[in-house]
């Protein structure tokens, strides 16, 4: 029997939101709207997704100890993530600038944060958290190191699920564990 259905490992970031009538060109500024924060990145997203539906699941990454990050936890606590996977300090907490168009189009710049400081060591020193699920995904907004050593540490019978976003060149050992691959 495992304790969780999902163990998440990525990112958590702040987003910061702001609505533009139009995208600023080269050297230009436009004005928007007041800024809005909410919780985010890929990791924090699909662990808060899963909890929501009704999945037991826990999160594993990396936060500052800082608003953001009292923030970040606050939101995947509330929705039923079990945060004892997050590492608290080390780096501010990892921050989305987004610019929102009237049709909803948007950018989005990513300041990794203490998302890029989640290590290999970390992932080991999680283990037992692998052992307790059934499932593990995890997203590449976090060092590739780091999920490549997830990929090393599940356990016989537990599945992996990938969201490669960012894009970027996968090892073999990683693409061979995916099941499936989530594009």
């Amino acid at each position: 029997m495992y304790d969780y259905d999902l163990l998440v490992v990525g990112s958590a970031n702040a987003d910061l939101v702001i609505g533009v009538e139009r995208r600023p060109g080269a050297g230009e500024t436009v004005l928007g709207s007041d800024l809005a924060v909410h919780p985010g990145g890929k990791g924090a997203n699909q662990a808060v997704a899963a909890a929501r539906l009704g999945a037991r699941t826990a999160l594993l990454a990396r936060v500052g100890d800082d608003g953001h990050g009292r923030l970040l936890l606050d939101s995947q606590r509330t929705a039923g993530v079990d945060t004892v996977g997050v590492l608290v300090g080390g780096a501010p907490t990892g921050v989305a600038l987004i610019t929102v168009d009237p049709s909803g189009d948007n950018s989005i710049v990513v300041s990794p944060g203490a998302n890029g400081r989640l290590t290999p060591a970390d992932v080991r020193a999680a283990g037992s958290l692998f052992h307790a699920s059934r499932v593990v995904s995890a997203q590449l907004e976090i060092p590739l190191e780091a999920v490549v050593e997830v990929v090393r540490s599940l356990v016989p019978g537990s599945r992996f699920v990938l969201n490669p976003s960012p894009p970027r060149p996968l090892p073999a050992e990683v693409l061979a564990a995916c099941d499936p691959l989530i594009v």
